[in-house]
């Protein structure tokens, strides 16, 4: 007889762990499945441990440029086993604070291999014993895993994806990484900043291509003074990996194919959903290009079914997939008031040096809209607290509509922005205009002071530029 629920979760990242703690406390008895380490991908091998790494290589940056500081530090050398080390054991920390929350919650953590195999049922297999369970809900939350080049695909010794450069057996000397949204440009930073010659390759017109116009530029030009080789409206048309390194065949903008010579490469070109062999084709979940097609609520095509996260589609994120995870499981109980889910008020960020952050529209997208324009920028230059940091290279862009003065997107770039990002975020889900951010109180010193400058600096009211 199946153990029966009233929600099963399969999958327990970000959004599957969370959305079953939020089911707990709604009064539902809950189950979750995970056929590896809860708390997915991006605890154990993503968000968390790689910003663990990135950590590693600011101070190691820090202390390679003491002098800066009128500190000296001489012969400053690493433990590439002991960076390992300590960023798994970050993971680990996570991972079994996951279980305690499980634990706390009351919620049972099946291990194995799940799929539906019929409408409220979830089969379980785990070393060739199945175990069978029943619910009226199940959320799919089986996340995704990295693409691999068609023609090369990750060893794990010389050419590797974003689990193999997390625990990388020997420092690269020249690496090159494939791809520049936000996983790629965060190793090339980490192996850059760690004394590795790094090259980028980029098939679109230019480097981080989600992010403004202008933030990307920056980064190219930050990130080639830092000493990068970066290709644009470039591709990879060979890789291949020998026993000391792998040849790449790099196709550039003129057209032409070039060869070249790395110790290393990193696969990061974009993610496959994890929604093969789970049973929804059989049930008639619509999938399209792999992902799973929901409502705002995180309703799939089929009655009790439902998805959250990676699956569904971009952004991916994992405070994507929490929110969405929390909205599903409110929407299940008859929470009344739940709002759908919408993705123009989520914000990205990158961790790399200098760090990238944005939410709404880029200044291009905004003018596509056909609305009029009022849009800010300023210079951490310009700030004090900046300055002293050391930092004073980047800048806060912000886009208003001009005759309502609502806040349509802001990007930053430059020291710690992915901890300013939130109070952009803040003001465009309370509906904040340019009026109620003038008129805010930013604490002085602080990095902060930018945000209400470029406010300021877009009806051209800037104080300290």
């Amino acid at each position: 007889m199946a153990d029966t629920y009233d929600l099963i979760i399969l999958g327990s990242g970000p959004g599957g762990y969370v959305a079953a703690i939020r089911a707990a406390q709604l009064g539902l008895k809950t189950a979750i499945v995970e056929r590896e380490k809860l708390g997915g991908v991006c605890l154990n091998w993503g968000c968390i441990p790689t910003k663990a790494l990135l950590r590693t290589s600011e101070i190691n940056h820090y202390l390679t440029h003491a002098d800066a500081y009128g500190l000296k530090a001489e012969k400053v050398t690493f433990d590439l086993a002991a960076i390992v080390d300590r960023s798994r054991k970050v993971a680990s920390q996570l991972n079994a604070g996951v279980k305690g929350l499980m634990k706390k919650n009351k919620i049972t953590v099946v291990e194995g291999e799940g799929a539906v195999t019929a409408k409220g049922r979830l089969t379980v297999t785990k070393d060739g014993k199945k175990t069978d369970l029943e619910a009226k809900h199940i959320i799919v939350a089986t996340g995704a895993r990295a693409r691999d080049l068609p023609f090369a695909k990750a060893d794990g010794n010389r050419i590797w994806t974003y689990r193999h450069a997390m625990v990388p057996k020997e420092m690269p000397t020249r690496l090159l990484v494939i791809g520049s949204g936000a996983i790629g440009i965060e190793f090339a930073s980490f192996y850059s900043d760690m004394g590795a010659e790094v090259t980028i390759v980029e098939m679109l017109d230019r480097i981080l291509p989600v992010e403004d116009e202008e933030v990307s530029a920056f980064m190219h030009k930050q990130l080639a003074k830092q000493g990068m080789t970066i290709h644009v409206g470039a591709g990879v048309e060979k890789l291949e990996a020998g026993a000391k390194g792998v040849r790449a065949a790099i196709k550039g903008k003129d057209g032409k194919s070039e060869e070249q010579d790395f110790s290393h490469a990193i696969v990061a070109i974009g993610i496959v959903p994890n929604t093969e062999n789970i049973g929804l084709e059989a049930l008639g979940v619509k999938i399209n290009r792999g992902h799973i097609e929901t409502d705002g609520y995180g309703r799939t095509s089929v009655e009790g079914i439902y998805a959250i996260g990676d699956v569904t589609g971009p952004p991916w994120l994992a405070h994507k997939a929490s929110h969405e995870g929390v909205v599903c499981v409110e929407a299940i109980a008859g929470v009344k008031g739940v709002h759908p889910m919408e993705t123009g008020n989520i914000p990205g960020c990158t961790y790399s040096r200098p760090q990238v952050a944005s939410v709404g529209l880029s200044e291009a997208k905004a003018r596509e809209s056909g609305r009029a324009l009022k849009v800010g920028k300023f210079p951490f230059i310009g700030n004090g607290k900046a300055i002293a940091l050391g930092e004073a290279e980047g800048f806060v862009k912000t886009v208003f509509d001009a005759e309502t003065g609502e806040l349509l997107g802001a990007h930053l770039v430059g020291a710690e922005v992915t901890e300013l990002i939130q109070g952009y975020v803040v003001a465009r889900q309370l509906e904040t205009t340019e009026a109620e951010l003038m008129n805010t109180i930013f604490p002085h010193p602080t990095l902060s002071e930018m945000m209400h400058e470029s406010v300021l600096a877009a009806y051209g009211r800037a104080l300290h530029y």
